[in-house]
């Protein structure tokens, strides 16, 4: 059996690429195709494939300016031949669930979000309509036309896989299919309990727009609170800007680096509403707690101190579930992206510090690891093609 892998674009190691990584693993022979690939910005693991890039990849400055070719995105991804294939494995985020493949070639997509620019977070990536906004405009040209194209492309998909059931929500509700869900991978053995900290707060993050870090950076500079930041992005020069003489930036750093930071921290803010969010399980396979918004993927990966509360009920006081034997607690929500949101989370945290339980938070995330991915995706894939082998159409 040939198989292939297509993955959005190889620029960084994040979520998206962890998932990859694995896949790798599953198809060592695989070969990559991609619309961009800078040489060396992911691991060895995915570096070792062959990697077929687009055309686009020979644009001039095309490293940090990527973005901006969005509306060619579709072309790029649709000149690729799959000819030669009897399956495809499909990581997307953005267009590489909209390759074609022959009729008689399974496509599974591996989906981790909706492309959010033209969906869902439509309005965070290019701003609201109160104020003229040359992006915004620049896109609402295209949006439509990509979102028909998102739609049609469809068509060369066998088989969705989402990777939360918010993003499975998604797919139902944008594209009319069902997906099965398959959590992404945490390598969770690399990381141990830590019962130690040295007083700052923690981000691990892309400085987008929806990650909404200006938020933690202003409730932060409020509180004076010791806050490091790991992470980089087109966001960088004004979040710079914003912070206070409590907050320092660190830039990228290597896994041995940010794990060695989370075992140090006090616990991990993300303020951000993510389709899974692969940096709360990391933060936790370190006994972190995580103090988070509560929407998207972290309902499905957080068992918050505050659970949502009922109409009418103050989650800051009554809404507060102690940890016990039987109820294991990892974080403190936030139910609205706001300053004062945030820093009311972070001071219910700093009041019931004492109710986690660093090995409980770490055990939490034990069906989460890399393994547990592995072993459902090649039988989920496996099963889907030998479906797809036993369908008339093929």
């Amino acid at each position: 059996m040939k198989v292939a892998l297509v993955h959005d674009w190889l620029t960084g190691m994040r979520g998206g690429e962890r998932c990859l990584e694995a896949l790798c693993d599953l198809f060592p022979d695989a070969p990559i195709y991609t619309l961009f690939h800078v040489k060396g910005s992911v691991s060895d693991t995915i570096e070792r494939h062959p990697i077929i890039p687009s055309f686009l990849n020979r644009v001039p400055f095309v490293k940090n300016r990527y973005r901006y070719l969005l509306p060619f995105f579709p072309s790029a991804i649709r000149r690729v031949e799959f000819n030669q294939y009897d399956l495809v494995v499909s990581s997307s985020h953005c267009v590489a669930k909209g390759i074609r493949v022959p009729r008689e070639t399974c496509h599974i997509s591996y989906v981790h979000t909706p492309m959010r620019y033209i969906w869902d977070g439509f309005d965070t990536y290019f701003g609201n309509t109160e104020r003229w906004n040359f992006g915004r405009l620049g896109m609402s040209c295209f949006r439509t036309r990509l979102q028909q194209w998102d739609i049609e492309s469809n068509a060369h998909v066998s088989h969705f896989i989402a990777n939360s059931h918010n993003v499975a929500e998604r797919i139902s509700r944008h594209y009319g299919r069902s997906a099965c869900v398959v959590y992404p991978p945490v390598d969770w053995q690399t990381f141990q309990a830590s019962h130690r900290h040295e007083g700052f707060y923690l981000m691990v993050t892309a400085f987008a727009p929806y990650k909404k870090v200006d938020l933690a950076i202003a409730a932060a500079n409020e509180l004076a609170l010791p806050l490091k930041i790991i992470g980089q992005g087109q966001d960088e020069k004004r979040l710079r800007r914003m912070a206070g003489p409590s907050i320092e930036f660190l830039g990228w750093q290597p896994d041995h680096r940010v794990r060695d930071f989370y075992s140090r921290c006090v616990a991990i803010l993300f303020p951000g509403e993510e389709d899974f969010g692969i940096v709360p399980l990391e933060a936790m396979a370190a006994g972190k707690p995580v103090i988070a918004y509560g929407k998207g993927g972290a309902l499905e990966t957080i068992a918050p101190l505050n659970p949502l509360p009922k109409p009418g009920e103050n989650h800051l006081d009554r809404g507060v579930q102690r940890s016990g034997p039987s109820s294991v607690r990892t974080g403190v929500f936030h139910y609205e992206q706001s300053v004062q949101a945030i820093i009311e989370a972070i001071q219910l945290f700093s009041q019931h510090h004492a109710d986690f339980d660093p090995d409980a938070i770490r055990a939490h995330v034990e069906p989460f690891d890399q393994s547990h991915f592995k072993r459902q995706m090649e039988q989920i894939i496996m099963s889907c093609y030998h479906e797809f082998r036993r369908s008339p159409l093929c």
